[in-house]
């Protein structure tokens, strides 16, 4: 298996519990009942929520809250100095809904995005209903999944289903729906770029290591790119320049759709391709060798 295999598996799945966290009770705040539900358990705060002593409230509340969120941060935060925004290119549902539509735009619109000029003319008006259906019914689905994790999701479902929801319900995926369709057809760069604050945090955290995972291009083999068609500018769903240095691609996902180009490119190279990931001392270069 390569890595959009391996990709492929990571996020499928994690769309998967996007999907049925709440359904599960594995994640969710209820606002009917006014709590978090986390696995399976009513996280309630308030009178009568820890017996005891002050200090033994006070221990329950470190041990079983701020521990665990202490824990979850020092991970995640060696993990993104490390390697950077794994978890948009890897897991994020909101990317696997930016390649959904990339790859159906380029298959039947001949382009990635709406401002890009096609390779080739679209005819009829088929493949643009179909994109926009594609961005609406996935917008839906969003809305929907957004809206289980604030309230009951079984007799929520159950409404949808019987066309029975409340009002505000009913607002709100519509309203989300709204959202989320002008998001996915004409802003789902630009929101991964700038308006994700979790996808900028990752970035930020990643550009202060130098040793960090980056795409390296070999400059001493760039006559090779002559005969390439810019396949890996081309594949990558952020549209950055792989071959640059590191500031120039502050927003990448290390989702590998550039490396995975280029290897197609350079299949027959018994050198291989001309860019690929490295660390540590070889990731101090990048910007270095691009300032030569």
């Amino acid at each position: 298996m390569n890595r959009q295999h391996w990709r492929l598996l990571t996020r499928s799945g994690f769309f998967a519990l996007f999907l049925f966290a709440p359904l599960l009770d594995l994640f969710r705040f209820d606002l009917t009942a006014g709590h978090f539900v986390i696995l399976g358990q009513d996280w309630v705060f308030g009178d009568g929520a820890f017996i005891g002593s002050p200090a033994q409230a006070a221990a329950k509340i470190a041990l079983n809250v701020f521990l665990p969120i202490l824990g979850f941060i020092t991970v995640a935060g060696v993990l993104i100095w490390k390697f950077g925004r794994l978890y948009c290119g890897w897991l994020c549902p909101h990317f696997s809904i930016v390649e959904i539509i990339n790859q159906t735009m380029l298959k039947h619109l001949n382009r990635v995005t709406l401002w890009e000029k096609a390779n080739q003319k679209t005819h009829g008006i088929l493949p643009w209903l179909l994109v926009a259906t594609l961005a609406v019914s996935l917008a839906f689905i969003w809305a929907v999944s957004l809206l289980t994790y604030l309230m009951p999701p079984i007799p929520l479902l159950i409404d949808l289903v019987h066309f029975e929801l409340g009002f505000g319900s009913t607002c709100f995926i519509l309203a989300a729906t709204t959202v989320f369709s002008i998001d996915f057809l004409f802003a789902r760069h630009l929101f991964c770029k700038y308006g994700c604050a979790l996808g900028i945090f990752q970035s930020l955290i990643w550009m202060g290591n130098s040793k960090g995972l980056v795409v390296s291009f070999d400059k001493s083999r760039a006559d090779l790119c002559k005969d390439c068609d810019r396949e890996c500018d081309k594949a990558c769903p952020m549209r950055l320049p792989p071959r640059s240095i590191k500031r120039a691609k502050f927003t990448c996902t290390q989702c590998a759709q550039c490396l995975s180009a280029c290897d197609r490119v350079q299949k027959d190279n018994p050198d291989g391709a001309v860019i690929r990931w490295v660390t540590g001392d070889e990731a101090k270069q990048v910007d270095r060798n691009a300032k030569r």
